[in-house]
């Protein structure tokens, strides 16, 4: 037990145990053993990191900041987050299992995304009204919401929390943050990093706990004006009827089962590549994957030859090494999860091309890149989001079909369409239903472009200029510019 490592949350400036000390363990999924404790955030607790956030937009430091002073210290964070890049994706490895060469990328590049926030920092302003009464001068100014619950799941999960804390510390609100109850080690250690780019006690805390009483209380907590939510729409509907008690603003971001549409023009070779990355990186474990392949009829059989054949050579392994092409699951629950859905769609019709198993040799939360030939879009796996490596194939026959196929279904996260005809391409991209569409790429990223979902992948927008905005609220002001007294309403008696 002398090996593993305890974590503390941090609440206005200080590393602390749960209040009752409690905590529960973290998993290693590459080995399936115990290697970090994390505390159970009581509701004494959540309320001391809400009531420290309260404190800190009111009064103190950050309260009296101007808007390029805050940028000054999130420029900080970012290079700060660029520097321990190795660390924190190495940790981030060893909790959820992802690939180190992708968590150690995705927080170097995560640095951006502050960057981009600091500079937006003292780029918000109002506007003067033209307004239809004389000697009235209106102009409206914005002011940030106050205290931000922001809620992230375990996966991208420092990608997440900077589309969440970046616009709002931009805009001078602070924040509570709830990393995931699978895999907080990251952001904890990411929040050593806080105090060291000059940000104020108080500003930013992060908690650790489970939906009950953490989620819930920090949610429905009277001193939260905005809740920012990535996850899964069960906790989402909680997260809606916990909001009627502090009549919050709310975001959500809730996964997908985003197509990867092909038409018969393309590069097989060439999509294929895109296909096997847009399913089977991260192990599948992305809110984005494409997860339901549509391939035009005539070229269907020969795309799935070449597909599972590379599928079938993907070396799957132990995270931290670089040869490593795939890693294991987050959580047991996924895995037993993934192996009922599986088996329910061979039950109904599917016809499983490659994996559809555990790897014997390995022991660990893996599971063999799957791809599954389904005879029609009735089955349950078709519209599952499974979060893991495991691919649904279509075929379709017309753009007619195509987006008919696409469009059936409940989510609304990202599409990707793979043509080079590019009149074809933007007719398909205008009426797919999805919030996100990649258009010969697929999960292309960036701080400035805008990302989000319909229908049950949630609504609201993340990233982007215009998002800060949506951590604001606009104050309008009416100014009376008449040097003539007000004239009396009423009759002198």
């Amino acid at each position: 037990m002398s090996d593993i490592k305890n974590y503390q949350m941090l609440i206005n400036g200080k590393w602390v145990n749960a209040s009752d000390k409690s905590s529960f363990n973290s998993i290693n999924p590459t080995t399936g053993n115990v290697w970090c404790t994390v505390p159970e955030a009581t509701i004494d607790d959540v309320n001391t990191a809400v009531n420290a956030a309260d404190k800190a937009f009111n009064s103190g430091p950050w309260a009296g900041m101007s808007p390029t002073a805050r940028g000054h210290c999130l420029h900080r964070l970012a290079d700060l987050l660029a520097e321990h890049s190795e660390s924190l994706g190495k940790i981030e490895c060893i909790d959820t299992g992802k690939m180190y060469k992708e968590t150690r990328w995705q927080a170097q590049y995560i640095s951006e995304f502050f960057h981009f926030y600091a500079g937006c920092a003292d780029k918000i302003h109002g506007e003067t009204l033209p307004i239809d009464k004389p000697d009235l001068f209106v102009f409206t100014h914005r002011e940030p919401l106050g205290v931000i619950a922001a809620v992230v799941p375990w996966n991208s999960q420092l990608f997440l929390s900077a589309v969440k804390i970046g616009p709002a510390l931009a805009a001078g609100n602070t924040t509570v943050l709830k990393a995931s109850e699978f895999a907080a080690a990251a952001m904890l250690e990411f929040g050593k990093l806080i105090s060291m780019a000059g940000i104020p006690d108080g500003v930013v805390n992060i908690i650790t706990g489970h939906g009950d009483p953490c989620g819930k209380t920090l949610t429905s907590h009277p001193l939260v004006s905005r809740i920012s939510f990535t996850g899964g729409p069960t906790a989402a509907k909680h997260i809606l009827h916990n909001s009627t008690n502090n009549f919050a603003e709310v975001s959500l971001e809730l996964g997908g089962k985003s197509p990867f549409i092909v038409f018969e023009d393309v590069d097989i070779d060439s999509v294929v590549n895109g296909a096997l990355g847009a399913i089977f990186g991260a192990s599948g474990q992305s809110c984005v994957a494409g997860s339901r392949l549509l391939l035009q009829d005539t070229i269907a059989d020969e795309f799935l030859e070449r597909m599972t054949k590379q599928a079938r050579n993907i070396l799957i392994g132990d995270p931290m090494l670089e040869e490593t092409e795939m890693g294991p699951l987050c959580t047991a629950d996924q895995l037993d999860n993934i192996k009922r859905e599986v088996a329910h769609a061979v039950a109904e019709g599917g016809q499983v091309l490659c994996g559809g198993q555990q790897p014997k040799k390995l022991g660990g939360l893996f599971y063999e890149p799957t791809i599954i030939d389904c005879p029609g879009p009735e089955l349950n796996i078709v519209d599952t989001e499974l979060f893991g490596p495991v691919l649904s194939v279509l075929r379709f026959k017309d753009e007619e079909e195509a987006i008919r196929l696409a469009n059936n279904t409940k989510h609304g996260l990202a599409a990707g369409i793979f043509s080079r005809d590019g009149a074809r391409s933007l007719r398909v991209s205008k009426k797919v239903k999805a919030g996100i569409i990649w258009i010969n790429t697929y999960r292309a990223v960036s701080p400035i472009a805008e990302f989000g979902g319909m229908k049950n992948s949630g609504y609201g927008r993340e990233s982007g200029f215009q998002a800060i905005y949506d951590y604001t609220r606009p104050k309008t002001v009416w100014m009376n510019t008449s040097s003539e007294p007000l004239g009396s309403q009423f009759v002198a008696r």
